[in-house]
């Protein structure tokens, strides 16, 4: 090989070597940027008026790293709502991770149960975001007997978004799901064939908002777990690795937390390496009871402790066989 042509090869594996370096560095100054945005604070903070009402509920505590870490997932519906009002909690879930075990674990919260609001009275617990991420967080810990270090929050659109930006979800919807309202001008209908199909963010969302069955939100909340694991295996994809910034630019604007940037960065390396040790309903079914207050129906604990002792029991499971919480839907 002459020393012309060797001279020719060093150059494009120089200029080879350069352009991956750069698109490493874009790639990641992206995703930290994308990260960052995630957190919002001062008057882009959709809780910035509750700081002061929130002040007698104490921060959450701090994760250092090696014990369990629980991130509080909010999903709420903004329609209607007075702007600068926090609306009810749609949908809550739990998510702990073990950094040693490298398990996750599941919960979704019945929004219907009855519980202690931090600093204010009993109600049901899908009305504590509306104090605060800080009240929700302490009311959710409290309920399950667990520290509850972070929390997520978003909206319909923030849903929709994260789901699109994916390019859908394959999922199957085990019956047809039909639903109409008037009320929205039927934006938000619901229109699922039974079968294995793709689903885009609009679909995703009519499928995990569907409660108007037998069960109502004892099915619905199933099907948002088994949903939220599908997105989960598929956020672990090489494909979708490579699209972090393009999902990240995309849900941002719909998505407030109190992770850091660096915490977000430690929890997405465990979750990478983690599996899912098990899905859990929360009360489950032999601890819940159904009644009457004032002239509403909610849902109440038959027993705290022994509610925290399942759920200490879920943890030390080495791979979750208690199903008291999961609900097999009824067919129609």
């Amino acid at each position: 090989m002459t020393r012309k042509k060797k001279r020719t090869i060093w150059l494009v594996l120089a200029v080879l070597l350069l352009a991956v370096i750069g698109y490493t560095v874009y790639y990641f100054t992206s995703i930290y940027n994308g990260l960052e945005g995630l957190h919002k604070e001062g008057e882009a903070s959709p809780f910035s008026h509750l700081e002061q009402v929130e002040a007698k509920v104490p921060e959450p505590p701090k994760w250092e790293g090696t014990e369990l870490v629980s991130i509080l997932i909010m999903g709420v519906d903004g329609r209607d709502v007075t702007k600068g009002d926090i609306p009810r909690s749609d949908s809550m879930m739990v998510v702990t991770l073990d950094p040693l075990q490298k398990k996750i674990h599941l919960f979704s919260i019945l929004r219907d149960t009855y519980t202690n609001i931090p600093e204010y009275r009993k109600d049901r617990i899908n009305a504590a975001i509306t104090h605060g991420p800080n009240t929700a967080m302490k009311a959710i810990g409290d309920l399950l007997g667990i520290p509850v270090q972070y929390y997520v929050y978003t909206d319909f659109q923030g849903f929709i978004k994260l789901v699109d930006a994916l390019g859908g979800v394959d999922f199957y919807v085990e019956k047809d799901m039909k639903y109409s309202s008037n009320a929205d001008k039927h934006e938000y209908d619901i229109n699922l064939k039974k079968g294995q199909q793709h689903l885009d963010g609009d679909k995703a969302l009519q499928y995990v908002r569907f409660r108007h069955d037998a069960l109502s939100d004892f099915t619905r909340t199933e099907r948002q777990r088994a949903f939220l694991k599908t997105v989960a295996d598929k956020m672990k994809s090489t494909t979708t690795i490579m699209k972090l910034p393009s999902i990240l630019e995309g849900v941002s604007e719909f998505v407030d937390t109190n992770l850091s940037t660096n915490d977000m960065w430690k929890l997405a390396n465990i979750g990478y390496q983690s599996s899912m040790a098990g899905s859990e309903q929360i009360p489950p079914m032999n601890l819940l009871k159904e009644e009457i207050v004032g002239s509403a129906s909610v849902i109440t604990v038959k027993d705290l402790d022994e509610l925290h002792e399942y759920v200490q029991n879920v943890f030390k499971t080495p791979t979750s066989t208690i199903d008291d919480g999961n609900v097999t839907p009824m067919k129609e």
